[in-house]
């Protein structure tokens, strides 16, 4: 595997901002040269091993924050966004690509912002959107997509709404998760209810009256007793939140706000350090650890890839959910691996193949193109409503991490981690592999070759 050199110098000048040096006073501290630190500060020269070192012993640095970030995030969507036909001219290198998303992130990211633009423009005009013809139909981000960057450009993890959850699950030690909520409830004069009537959840603030499913599963029931929970206790970190992230529209804010209850919810039900300990003694044994928490699957799943406290993280984990259709419905990644933001991912990667095999859990040995290589997880998931005419949702979750880390999964146990990996991609338009049997749309680049007398699993050639 090849090694990448390690280009930081936004992060180094964030932690030079943060204490107060100047560069010499920084460069003295890291027993570098002066011109050294400027050089790395600028990305003519990558980060060497020994200020590392310097930065963990001098600083108490996590030197993981300098490894992954936003930057490989913002790499990985320029590609994708690249690769777009609108851009037929030659792709920059991806040497490029990485100046651009660690000199200008900002920079980067207006452009990914203004091909989302153009995206959402094309989209309306192919399906004949009569709004495009109204004096209202100003070109707004589309919210959804406005909040799933505001998560995936956090790492996932907001440091303040997680140990505010924290503190809520442990500040009673002696009770349950459920019971102190009720408890809380009842102080606050509001009636709980499970009916079979009622939607997943209802809250009536007039009748100070909250309903809950009775047909849902108990961790579906507990997470949507802790969601109502963050918003009845936790409103003014909530929207204080919001109002750092500042969203361009209230849709999107409405939108972020049920996202951040959620993320208590999950966080109050899988306590942090609690969670990070049971992970570590189970070896990450999602049944387990469900079972341990009263938690599903997906939510343990989930919560696994959030364990980015600065000073305690956890193993960085990437974590998806696709539907039956292939489309993603959740992603996030703290490894190096980033997911595609249009359409599906890679028919390659066992996510798709859980659906085959339904109850059981897929392991996969998978190296992507860049030659990092991953144990992937892959499983079912059913979701039903608890009557035999409601429909039943299904879903697949795949989790994994790279292999430095398998021996630290149980799910490692009887592979040979030094042997065939699979190789897998991140889209079709953005991947390099010229020989994939399952590529549906040629790469943007790589110039293609066709002869008209001859066919093998494509009907081209990439050069």
């Amino acid at each position: 595997m090849p090694v990448q050199k390690l280009y930081a110098g936004v992060k180094l000048r964030e932690i030079r901002g943060r204490l107060g040096l100047t560069q010499r006073a920084f460069a003295d501290k890291l027993t570098v040269s002066l011109p050294y630190l400027n050089q790395m500060e600028n990305n003519h020269r990558p980060v060497s091993a020994a200020v590392v070192l310097a930065l963990a012993q001098e600083f108490g640095l996590d030197v993981t924050e300098l490894t992954v970030g936003e930057s490989e995030r913002l790499v990985t969507d320029m590609r994708e966004a690249l690769a777009d036909p609108v851009f037929p001219g030659a792709t920059p290198p991806l040497a490029d690509l990485r100046l651009a998303a660690s000199n200008a992130p900002a920079l980067a990211r207006a452009f990914l912002d203004l091909h989302r633009a153009y995206r959402q423009t094309h989209e309306r005009l192919a399906s004949l959107d009569e709004a495009l013809g109204r004096e209202d139909a100003t070109l707004k981000p589309s919210p959804w997509e406005e909040v799933r960057d505001f998560f995936h450009y956090c790492d996932n993890y907001l440091d303040a709404v997680d140990r505010a959850a924290e503190h809520f699950a442990t500040s009673s030690a002696s009770k349950t998760i459920e019971s102190t909520a009720q408890d809380l409830l009842r102080r606050a004069g509001i009636s709980l209810h499970f009916s079979d009537k009622s939607p997943l959840r209802h809250y009536d603030p007039a009748a100070r009256r909250l309903d809950i499913s009775a047909r849902a599963s108990s961790p579906s029931q507990r997470f949507q007793l802790l969601h109502q929970i963050a918003l009845l206790t936790q409103n003014d970190l909530l929207e204080a939140t919001l109002d750092l992230a500042r969203f361009s529209t209230p849709e999107a804010r409405d939108i972020a706000k049920i996202g951040l209850a959620n993320y208590f919810a999950g966080a109050a039900l899988l306590p942090y350090r609690a969670f990070q300990a049971a992970a570590l003694e189970t070896r990450h044994d999602l049944e387990r650890l469900a079972d341990i928490f009263g938690a599903s699957l997906e939510q343990v799943a989930h919560r696994l890839s959030t364990l980015q406290r600065p000073g305690a993280k956890g193993i960085p984990f990437f974590f998806v959910r696709v539907d039956q259709a292939g489309t993603i419905t959740k992603r996030h990644s703290a490894t190096r691996l980033q997911f595609a933001r249009f359409g599906g991912a890679c028919p390659l990667w066992n996510v798709h193949r859980a659906f085959e095999t339904p109850g059981q859990f897929l392991r996969q040995l998978a190296e992507t193109p860049d030659g990092v290589r991953y144990l992937c997880l892959a499983r079912d998931v059913s979701k039903p409503a608890g009557a035999f005419l409601a429909p039943v949702r299904r879903y697949a979750i795949g989790l994994g991490c790279e292999v430095q880390h398998a021996a630290q999964l149980i799910y490692s146990d009887g592979l040979d981690l030094k042997g065939r990996f699979e190789p897998i991609g991140i889209s079709c338009r953005i991947c390099e592999r010229t020989n994939c049997h399952q590529r549906s749309v040629p790469p943007l680049e790589g110039r293609l070759s066709v002869n008209p007398n001859s066919r093998d699993v494509l009907p081209y050639e990439i050069g």
